[in-house]
């Protein structure tokens, strides 16, 4: 592809699958030949080395060489890392398929900071130079009104960037407590409208490049062996029914919603990529395989994102 995509991944509330799901769609398009990029910009809690197991820096770096020290002013540039090269997982290693995945990592014991005309500076020059470089730039943004949230958006708005893509992915469980959450950042108070807009954004722009993803959705459809769980799967769809209406009147509708993942054991219990072989092991489902691989070409679609207010 011709042209950059920055793609900012968020979420109100911890715990809503965001990292993994990131790691997973970044590791998919990088499989279809995509140049790609992840930035670790959960500065609190830079664990996207556990994701991709490489277990030096599973909590971040120790050299003082990440992003953290890199907005800080200690280091420039910030280290970065061949995922296939760097990985602990021998299936992670031995794909044939060639994919170009890259890890800008955290610093360990790293924190929040300010969103001073510096560290926007710096962002900037980051993001320029990984555009020049990627084809996908994946950036993890820590959860809730963040200065990340806020530095990303001072950057996109300032004019080195004004021109690159981005997209805007809102991570969220399927419940009443994360769709409202959900809205509130996107919609509410010194959220990601309001904010974006202080930083010199248009609304409506903005607005159009966010699309929401479903996290951990169960399965309503009852299977052989649950004829004695027939109320209980009468409760579930009719849960899954107010939800629904409750995202709609909450602007998180279908037509906003970029895809879902399935409830993934794999995921819940070891947080890791998803790989073909660990589906024809039978210890991964396909149907999340088939979930993400949808999620990721949903997001290079341009038709996904064509202009919906």
């Amino acid at each position: 592809m011709s042209d950059s995509v920055l793609v900012f991944s968020t979420s109100d509330k911890g715990g809503t699958g965001r990292s993994v799901t990131s790691c997973n769609l970044a590791y998919r398009l990088s499989a279809k030949d995509y140049r790609v990029a992840y930035l670790d910009f959960d500065f609190g809690s830079p664990t996207s080395g556990a994701l991709f197991e490489i277990e030096k820096m599973d909590r971040g770096v120790v050299e003082g060489n990440g992003l953290h020290q890199y907005f800080t002013g200690a280091v420039n540039p910030p280290v970065r890392y061949d995922i296939r090269s760097q990985t602990n997982r021998e299936n992670l290693r031995a794909i044939r398929h060639p994919y170009e995945l890259t890890l800008f990592p955290g610093d360990r014991g790293g924190g929040e900071f300010a969103a001073t005309e510096q560290v926007v500076k710096k962002c900037i020059e980051l993001m320029v130079i990984c555009q020049q470089e990627f084809d996908v730039i994946f950036v993890d943004l820590s959860s809730g009104r963040s200065a990340a949230l806020e530095i990303v958006l001072r950057a996109t708005a300032a004019e080195p960037l004004q021109a690159v893509e981005s997209r805007w992915l809102v991570f969220h469980r399927w419940t009443r407590q994360h769709i409202l959450a959900a809205n509130g950042l996107v919609h509410g108070p010194n959220g990601l409208l309001e904010t974006g807009t202080s930083c010199g954004h248009d609304a409506g722009r903005l607005l159009d490049s966010v699309r929401y993803v479903r996290t951990a959705v169960p399965d309503t459809n009852e299977g052989e062996g649950d004829k004695d769980r027939g109320p209980q799967w009468a409760w579930l769809r009719e849960q899954n029914r107010a939800l629904e209406y409750l995202a709609q009147r909450n602007q998180l509708g279908e037509s906003v919603t970029l895809g879902t993942t399935p409830v993934e054991p794999m995921l819940q219990w070891r947080e890791q990529l998803i790989l073909d072989s660990d589906v024809d092991r039978n210890i991964a489902n396909k149907g999340t395989v088939e979930a993400f691989e949808e999620l990721a070409d949903g997001l290079m679609n341009v038709a996904t994102w064509e202009r919906l207010y």
